[in-house]
């Protein structure tokens, strides 16, 4: 499959490493292990990102939409980031649902060894982003289909991948104080992505409410 590369290999070399454990791997295993559905005639994977739905192929790993009529950015057919998170959940997601615990960033393992590091690339940004546009940040992320929350100033959760779900949260500025964020994973998450990947999800999702 052709990939758009840009400008150097620091997303080429990874993708080319999971790609090769895609193709790898016995798809009815991983289906059954990562609770997402294969179709063994057509040899696709059907998985859910930011709210739409995708048949992956195997092993080719070709992604196009379910829904073919949609003409709405998605970040799984754009970007790299995307497509390694998608095969991440295929080739080692676990199917757990949520208990309905969420946790903050701090409290996944190695959280605290990357929390500045989270803080700036996504929290920080959610907050400058959205912080003091409140209106536009409701507005897009109805249009990914989230689910409204009574938390903060404005806040939503979402499922960014079949049965994982992340709620934002926003609090607005004012003359004293600037905007603020939190960003919250459903407590299974740590089961299938580490950290690093959990950053991410917030590296995603930003950039997909940004296309939007």
């Amino acid at each position: 499959m052709n990939i758009p590369y840009e400008k150097d290999n620091k997303e080429r070399i990874p993708f080319t490493h999971y790609l090769e454990e895609f193709q790898a791997l016995d798809p009815e295993t991983a289906s059954l292990r990562s609770g997402i559905p294969y179709d063994k005639d057509k040899k696709v994977f059907t998985l859910r990102m930011l709210g739409k739905e995708f048949l992956i192929s195997w092993p080719e790993f070709e992604v196009r939409r379910a829904d073919e009529t949609d003409t709405q950015y998605a970040a799984i057919l754009e970007g790299v980031p995307a497509k390694i998170m998608a095969i991440r959940m295929i080739a080692n997601g676990i199917a757990a649902a949520p208990t309905g615990k969420y946790l903050t960033y701090r409290e996944v393992p190695w959280g605290t060894v990357y929390l500045q590091q989270f803080t700036g690339r996504c929290i920080s940004r959610l907050a400058f982003s959205y912080g003091n546009r409140l209106a536009d940040f409701c507005a897009v992320m109805e249009r990914m289909g989230a689910k409204k929350l009574p938390m903060g100033d404005a806040s939503y959760e979402f499922e960014f991948i079949n049965g994982y779900f992340v709620q934002f949260i926003l609090w607005a500025g004012d003359d004293e104080f600037p905007p603020s964020a939190q960003i919250l994973f459903s407590d299974n998450f740590p089961l299938s992505f580490s950290a690093e990947d959990m950053a991410v999800v917030g590296d995603i999702t930003i950039g997909t409410m940004k296309k939007l």
